[in-house]
């Protein structure tokens, strides 16, 4: 009797210690966190790659576009600095041009001619058939009159024997003329004048042509 219930009780304990175990290795297993795989470990590094590629793209994007302002600004500052320029020049040229053809001290030189005139018509009145000294008056006041618009750059387009330039000379006719070059002025009816250079009068000529 006694060796039976040592029996049951050695049974008893057996049964408790396989529950009590098996009710470990439920805990420890229960307590374990799932590992985790391979791409879902890659997952937050891929997505941070993806995120810091995505911003080097942007800020290259928003240098290209800082670029072409800057290239549109330069562009713009360029033509503002050329328009000044030409403002600047043309500025210039207007003073330039207005003191080249000034009329006050033109005038100025001319009465003195215009009195030498009167003076010379005077004489030429007063002589009575004395015609070389009329002549001799009116041959001073010319040079008078050249020497004053010589100093105000007047000049005189005096083109015979010159070959014809529509630039200063003005045909009246043409006229067949053996002994001269052909498109050579031959004759000038009407002497022309220049002022610094641009023309004032075209002088009016005859051109020679070929036979």
């Amino acid at each position: 009797m006694t060796e039976e219930k040592t029996k049951v009780e050695d049974l008893n304990e057996t049964e408790t210690a396989a529950v009590s175990g098996a009710e470990t290795d439920l805990d420890g297993v229960a307590g374990q966190k799932p590992e985790k795989s391979e791409e879902q470990v890659a997952d937050p590094i891929l997505s941070e790659a993806e995120q810091e590629a995505a911003g080097v793209g942007s800020s290259v994007l928003r240098i290209e576009a800082l670029e072409v302002e800057l290239a549109q600004a330069r562009d713009q500052a360029l033509r503002a600095h050329a328009e000044v320029m030409n403002i600047k020049r043309r500025a210039e040229q207007d003073v330039e041009k207005a003191h080249k053809f000034a009329l006050d001290k033109f005038v100025g030189e001319l009465i003195p001619v215009v009195e030498s005139l009167e003076k010379g018509i005077e004489n030429a009145e007063q002589g009575e058939g004395q015609h070389e000294t009329m002549l001799e008056g009116m041959r001073l006041t010319h040079k008078q009159l050249l020497g004053a618009l010589a100093k105000f750059s007047v000049e005189q387009v005096d083109p015979v024997g010159q070959p014809f330039d529509p630039n200063f000379h003005q045909a009246i006719s043409m006229v067949p003329n053996p002994d001269m070059e052909p498109n050579t002025v031959m004759e000038v009816f009407q002497k022309g004048y220049t002022l610094h250079g641009r023309v004032i009068r075209p002088a009016m000529v005859v051109v020679a042509k070929a036979v």
